[in-house]
């Protein structure tokens, strides 16, 4: 993350000092509201286990992979995958239409494969059966859902609520991506929970710890086409990894809102 640090220091008791802060977003049709909340019993109960996951389907990310004992994974990529974009301010599916490069990787010190894409890609997926075409989603104003807060979306009449909660070592003002100043935090021991009124609290993800990265929700829709909520969340644990998992709701229990589907970590460490 590109960023210029103004550092300083607050102790976490001037944090919870703020938990009966409520901050409003932006309401439209389908609805984003964060709530700085307190503590409750969740159902720690994980959606997968992280230890045991296996990729329901593989996902790719248009950038460079480094080739491993022969192999490189972008080398799987063809045209039958579907293409998340991202066009205008809108989502579509699609199918992948992209290019390979050859390239070489001075850290790693062996051969890479660059995917080109012709779209703004969020995401491939070899998941051939959805259908193309535009998709609904939510605006997301906040993308960073710190310790104590809680995020509800409002779609197609449900209520999803996120909800957060660790332990924040330290703080420290920073400019994002987009220019704007914004308050960055050291985690540690994170969980992200997720609920709707009809479905119980069960654990979505938890990292231990953080090395200056954290987590961020990069896109919310309906991307499987069943009216209810998927996720995408980038969850880099190093600044020298790139790492995004896909949660689906027609892949989910009755009892879960959605069902973590599959998962890539991209390691450009030297």
């Amino acid at each position: 993350m590109n960023r210029i640090v103004f550092p300083f220091f607050l102790f976490f008791m001037l944090f919870s000092c703020k938990d009966n802060k409520e901050v409003q977003q932006e309401k439209t049709t389908d609805t984003v509201d964060t709530t700085v909340v307190e503590k409750v019993t969740p159902v720690d109960e994980p959606v997968s286990e992280d230890a045991d996951f296996k990729n329901d389907f593989d996902i790719l990310l248009a950038t460079s992979y480094r080739t491993w004992e022969n192999k490189n994974p972008a080398a799987s990529l063809t045209k039958s995958w579907t293409d998340l974009y991202e066009k205008n301010g809108k989502f579509y599916l699609g199918k992948a239409d992209f290019k390979l490069e050859s390239g070489y990787d001075e850290c790693a010190g062996d051969s890479t494969k660059i995917i080109n894409s012709n779209t703004k890609t969020l995401l491939f997926m070899d998941l051939p059966e959805l259908k193309s075409g535009e998709i609904k989603s939510l605006k997301i104003d906040k993308n960073k859902i710190w310790p104590k807060e809680k995020i509800t979306f409002a779609f197609n009449g449900v209520e999803y609520f996120l909800r957060a909660e660790g332990e924040v070592l330290a703080s420290e003002k920073v400019i994002n991506d987009g220019g704007k100043e914004e308050i960055f935090q050291n985690v540690k021991n994170y969980k992200l929970y997720i609920s709707t009124k009809s479905t119980p609290e069960k654990l979505l993800l938890q990292e231990a710890s953080f090395n200056d990265t954290f987590v961020e929700l990069l896109f919310v829709g309906d991307i499987d086409g069943d009216g209810k909520l998927d996720f995408i969340f980038g969850a880099n644990r190093d600044y020298e990894e790139e790492r995004v998992i896909l949660f689906l709701s027609s892949k989910a229990s009755p009892e879960n809102s959605v069902k973590k589907v599959a998962e890539i970590a991209i390691q450009f460490d030297c």
